[in-house]
């Protein structure tokens, strides 16, 4: 037997006990390039515990609904990045911990063109864009120390 959740729209305020929402801001931070860029500054902290901060493109097979989440992560030294640099909605899962273990999966529908800051620790799933493959612009740590808890769990089905 399978847990079935449906996932939700993603909001700032939602998502904030995982992460932070990376999107523009109503109104930019402040205009650079001659008045002609919009800087919406920093949206979010690198979490490194004496790591270093690294820039990497991520390419994932898309999934379709349901979709059956087994596997869960969490990244204890570092936060995770994820900015979709391809067009499409994907789905991001986290799950808040419970003694060491990922508790009861939340599912968000992150729109076209928004990214996800997961905090350090967070349970999450792997990268799901829906119906079509997808590049990431991944933003995490890398350096000394175990930073990688994999989990498999009870499949999950995700509806949306």
């Amino acid at each position: 037997m399978t847990d079935a959740i449906r996932a939700v729209a993603l909001t700032a305020e939602a998502f904030a006990p995982f992460g932070d929402v990376l999107s523009a801001r109503e109104v930019p931070t402040k205009m650079i390039n001659a008045g002609r860029c919009e800087r919406h500054n920093a949206l979010a902290t690198v979490e490194r515990n004496g790591g270093e901060a690294i820039i990497s493109i991520f390419r994932s097979e898309p999934i379709s609904f349901p979709y059956d989440c087994t596997l869960l992560e969490r990244h204890p030294l570092g936060s995770q990045a994820f900015f979709p640099i391809t067009d499409g909605e994907w789905l991001s899962v986290v799950a808040p911990d419970e003694g060491g273990k990922p508790g009861a999966p939340i599912a968000f529908i992150v729109p076209a063109g928004t990214g996800v800051n997961l905090h350090a620790g967070v349970w999450h799933g792997v990268l799901t864009p829906i119906d079509n493959a997808a590049d990431f612009l991944v933003v995490d740590r890398e350096g000394e120390g175990v930073n990688l808890e994999e989990v498999t769990i009870a499949a999950v089905t995700i509806t949306r």
